[in-house]
Order: C-alpha cells, then sequence, then structure tokens
C-alpha cells in the first residue's frame, strides 16, 4: 500500500515524467462570481508566435537591452544567443559537463545584470555535483555563479566563471532555482525547500531552504562571493541574513512589475499559490497551503511568540485547489509569470499572466481585486492552435513589456510570443 505522502510523490513525477522539472499537485481555480469587472476584458483567446525553435527544455529567456539579441537556457545546461538572423549554433555558454540532470535538477535560472550592456555579466543558478561543505547524505550543491560575455555578446568567456553562493540540496526535486534582478539592483535568490512529505520552509537559521534570498552581487564581503544588504530583515536578528521572505516550498518562477514581487510557489497536494512577497514576509509552508491548513491537526495564523516575536503567515493572492471548478483552471503545477505591460494585446493590460505545468493549451491571468484582502479572481485564456502548448515550463518579458511563453507541444521545445489571437 502506498503512504499519502508516497502517493503525492508518485503524483508529481508521474506528471513530470517528461521533462522532471517542477514536482507538485493537481490543482483548479475558483474564480469569485462577483469579481470586478476586470476580470471581463480579458481575452479569451491569445495566439503564439514563434520566436525561437529547436529546444528541448527551455527554463528561461532573458532580453538584452543593447540589441537586437535573446538568450535562452536549456535544462540541460546550455544557453543559447538568438538575434534577428535566428539562433546561433554554437552555445553562448554550454555547462552541460557541470550541471547534473535527473528528477528536477539543471540549469534552473538565468539573469543578465541590469548593466549588462556595460559590464557584460550575466548569473545563472544551476545543479551541481555534491561540492565541499555539502552533508554526505544530501543529493547535490545549488550554484549561483556569473559569467562574463565577449564585447559582441555572442559568448561567454572561457574560464570567466566566479561563484557566488552554493547551496547544499537534499533531494533531487523542490529546488527552486530561478533567479531575478529587482529595482533595487540587488539579485533575489528562488530556492525550494529540498523535499516532499511536508519538509522545510521555516526554519532561518541553519540553511537557506525554502526561501528567497537578496544578494548583493556587485559588491563582496570578506570571503563571501557577494554582500549582504543592511536592510534585509534578518540583519541584526536572529537568522541568516541573506534572507529575504521565507516559508516556500517550490517557487517555480519570480518576477517583478515595478516594486512589486510575484513569486509562484508549488504544492504539496491540494493547493497551487502565487504570493506577492514583501520583505520579510513568512508566506506559511510548510504549515499552510495557500489559504489552508496543510496539517489540519495545527493551522496558527502566525508563528509562536518564540519565534521572531511571532509573525503572521501571509496568504497568497491566487490559488487553486485540486478538485475541478467551473472556470476550468486546473493542472498539478504552478509556473510562475509576469504582469503584462504590453501593446500587442491591450486586453491584457496590467493582468498577472502564468499558467500551470500541463498546459493544454491554456494559460491563466489574473486581476487586482477592489479588496486588496482578497484573493484575485483568476480566468482561463486557451490558446489558440492549442497543441503548441502541452507543457510550460517558464515565462519571459522583453524590454517592451510583450510577454513570451517557453514550453513544449508538438512542434518541440520553443520560446513564443504572445500575441492576438488570428
Amino acid at each position: 500500500m502506498v503512504s499519502p505522502t508516497g502517493r503525492r510523490r508518485f503524483l508529481s513525477m508521474a506528471a513530470v515524467g517528461a521533462t522532471g522539472l517542477v514536482g507538485s499537485s493537481i490543482g483548479s481555480s475558483i474564480t469569485d462570481p462577483e469579481s470586478p469587472a476586470s476580470i471581463d476584458r480579458l481575452p479569451e483567446t491569445v495566439g503564439l508566435e514563434r520566436v525561437i525553435g529547436g529546444l528541448e527544455a527551455p527554463v528561461a529567456v532573458e532580453f538584452a537591452a543593447d540589441g537586437d539579441r535573446r538568450y535562452v537556457a536549456e535544462r540541460d545546461g546550455r544557453i543559447y544567443a538568438h538575434e534577428s538572423d535566428g539562433r546561433r549554433d554554437e552555445p553562448f555558454l554550454d555547462l552541460r559537463e557541470t550541471v547534473v540532470t535527473g528528477g528536477e535538477r539543471g540549469l534552473l535560472g538565468l539573469a543578465l545584470h541590469p548593466d549588462f550592456a556595460e559590464n557584460r555579466r550575466l548569473f545563472v543558478h544551476y545543479s551541481s555535483p555534491s561540492r565541499s561543505g555539502t552533508p554526505a547524505d544530501f543529493d547535490h550543491t545549488g550554484v549561483l555563479a556569473a559569467f562574463e560575455a565577449t564585447d559582441d555578446g555572442r559568448r561567454a568567456k572561457p574560464g570567466s566563471e566566479r561563484v557566488i553562493l552554493e547551496i547544499p540540496q537534499p533531494k533531487n526535486y523542490h529546488n527552486g532555482g530561478d533567479i531575478a534582478f529587482g529595482p533595487d539592483g540587488y539579485c533575489y535568490v528562488a530556492v525550494g525547500a529540498g523535499g516532499g512529505g511536508g519538509g522545510g520552509g521555516q526554519d532561518v537559521t541553519t540553511d537557506f531552504l525554502g526561501s528567497i534570498l537578496r544578494l548583493d552581487v556587485d559588491e563582496r564581503q570578506g570571503e563571501k562571493g557577494y554582500a549582504v544588504p543592511d536592510d534585509n530583515p534578518l540583519v541584526g536578528r536572529p537568522g541568516l541574513d541573506e534572507y529575504y521572505a521565507w516559508g516556500f516550498r517550490n517557487p517555480w518562477r519570480l518576477s517583478f512589475d515595478d516594486d512589486d514581487l510575484f513569486v509562484a510557489d508549488v504544492g504539496e497536494n491540494d493547493y497551487e499559490e502565487v504570493n506577492l512577497v514583501e520583505k520579510g514576509g513568512n508566506y506559511g509552508w510548510n504549515i499552510k497551503e495557500g489559504t489552508h491548513c496543510y496539517n489540519a491537526d495545527e493551522c496558527p495564523d502566525e508563528t509562536p511568540a518564540d519565534v521572531r516575536g511571532g509573525e503572521p503567515l501571509r496568504d497568497p493572492i491566487i490559488e487553486y485547489p485540486r478538485e475541478d471548478s467551473e472556470t476550468g483552471v486546473a493542472g498539478v503545477s504552478v509556473i510562475g509569470g509576469y504582469v503584462y505591460d504590453g501593446e500587442i494585446v491591450p486586453s491584457l493590460a496590467d493582468a498577472y499572466v502564468f499558467g500551470d505545468f500541463l498546459a493544454s493549451g491554456r494559460l491563466f491571468a489574473a486581476t487586482r481585486p477592489e479588496n486588496e484582502n482578497d484573493l484575485w479572481p483568476t480566468t482561463v485564456i486557451e490558446v489558440a492552435n492549442g497543441k503548441r502548448l502541452e507543457r510550460l515550463l517558464s515565462f519571459g518579458r522583453d524590454e517592451e513589456g510583450e510577454l513570451y511563453v517557453l514550453g513544449t507541444g508538438v512542434d518541440g521545445g520553443g520560446v513564443y510570443r504572445v500575441v492576438p489571437a488570428a
């Protein structure tokens, strides 16, 4: 007989077998029938215009501000430069001899430095075989590293890798991995809780698991490959100074819209969620899953008084449960997206567009409620010629605010621009 925890793990692996990227649960969404009119103006259907094809499992795309060039990361460790005349044959960077895959490991995050046009620095987050300092019973080491590109931006300079941070990972799944630069110029790093069965998320004193970290990668502090911003929430308090927020299970894709930080968190068994993250926030795992009790026998709304003086467990802005609903928002693992700020699909303006790993030709979109304490109303947006999007892996947004979808379908793996339905 399979235990409840074992059954959850089985469902997770069955769902992600094709790419092994995100582990979780089956879910669907409920939209408030009294949701504000803003959700009614969202399009029922959008199209996908292929920008980059011939990929296998694209997990991130970044857009260079100094020319018609974008960089796309493959889970196996390759990064390709794509220009106006197409994708270059030789990888911009090839880490296949360094990156370990299997389970949910691989090259998981990519970000260009805000001053990439001048300093040519880019950052990656990847899974490596266990390195010094990783416990013997752990699975691997997560590595945040910087590289420098050539002046023409077409290749990473050989030997330019500089390791910023190494994160011991206990399991080969629930590793998080996304990275992004905020409007403050600091690097934000998503780290998963590192295993199933309800583990991780609340200990901020011994490791970085289940967190969003915030690092100054332009400075160095002692022997560290980075400096800690003075205003990080645990500076001068019990806990590791690198923390920005905690209480996450498997944060899969984070994004900024001005000062707003959106973090999608893959659920364990019943609920998927998206959080609007604030500095020092505790987002509930492994006490809550979405707005609900993870363990029905114990479900406080705040930590005990002896844990940082008692702090509230913050609810997500979006969640969808396991059971189907009339909205049709259903899946297995939430994939975080972006707020749309482009002009090609004006009816998407200011909506947070995201999705689920089992896309089946659908995207999701949510709009801000009139009452900021309410969950955001969420709806399905069908994709014209939906076979192009069977498995959704990630999203991207360019300098003009246009939205891109990374995934796999009948055309193989690719990067697609969201456009009006034909």
